[in-house]
């Protein structure tokens, strides 16, 4: 099957990468998943604007300075935890999921629809109650922007993102 992404020079992707069979590794290897992070911004330029972790999948929003790299961007990315892993011959299919769901932002309303998403998906699938209380994501960064309340995600905000589903 052939997958048709649309590039449109210097956008926002907002993307999807889950483990294989959602096997919870990523926290437990919260090291190792930045230092990923890292090796691939040393390859690829690109701005992260939002992220989560959970321990099976991220969410993040990205916006590669080259908007066709970011396939390679997510590639890289994949391809260094998978090598650096503890595992005994960790393969890329045991690992992650072959593919990825990754949406071009159209606008500042589907901007902010995401940014919301992203920010709350921890409470979505039950890790904590609140949003502030997970550490994997940039809800605290956009706290301290004043972009966010601290007390954000009560049900007048539920209200707003219970039934958007990107994963």
């Amino acid at each position: 099957m052939n997958y048709r992404r649309l590039f449109i020079n210097n956008g926002i992707v907002f993307i999807t990468i889950v483990t294989y069979n959602r096997i919870p590794i990523l926290i437990d290897n919260i090291s190792l998943l930045n230092n990923s992070f890292i090796n691939t911004l040393k390859i690829y330029k690109f701005k992260t604007i939002a992220f989560v972790i959970q321990p099976d999948h991220i969410h993040c929003l990205i916006k590669p300075k080259n908007i066709s790299d970011y396939p390679k961007i997510i590639k890289s990315f994949k391809y260094s935890f998978t090598r650096n892993v503890g595992l005994v011959k960790p393969t890329y299919n045991k690992i992650w999921q072959n593919r990825y769901w990754e949406h071009t932002i159209r606008d500042d309303k589907d901007l902010h629809k995401h940014l919301d998403y992203i920010h709350y998906n921890p409470v979505k699938h039950g890790i904590v109650k609140s949003v502030k209380d997970w550490h994997h994501s940039s809800f605290h960064k956009f706290v301290k922007k004043g972009l966010y309340e601290n007390e954000w995600g009560n049900l007048n905000d539920i209200e707003n993102i219970k039934d958007l589903n990107f994963e």
